[in-house]
Formats: C-alpha cells, structure tokens, sequence
C-alpha cells in the first residue's frame, strides 16, 4: 500500500476535498531556524555563564 494512497472513502473525500496534508510537514524556513540558534545558544550561553559567575562571586 502506499504511503499517500487513502485507505477508505473518508481519508480520500479529506484529501482531495477538504485539503487534509498527505505528509508529515516540512522544514522551517532559514531565518526562523537562524533565530532559533541565537535564542537558544544564548540561553544555555547565558546559564553556563550565570554558573561560573556563581562559583567565582
């Protein structure tokens, strides 16, 4: 069976009416990914860097 044929009546009336997504998503776009990288480097780069300044202060 295939991975995008419909296994009943239901799925294909969603498919080809409705517009239901035959896959599993899809990447994100660069500039949210590039983001992303800046908001979370900077989170574990601020949380090791609040540690040191624990032990040092």
């Amino acid at each position: 069976m295939a991975p995008n044929k419909p296994f009943n009546d239901v799925m294909e009336h969603k498919q080809n009416i409705e517009g239901a997504p035959t896959h599993k998503g899809g990447r994100l776009p660069l500039p949210i990914k590039i983001i992303g990288y800046f908001l979370f480097g900077g989170m574990i780069l601020m949380g090791i860097m609040a540690m040191v300044a624990n032990f040092i202060f």
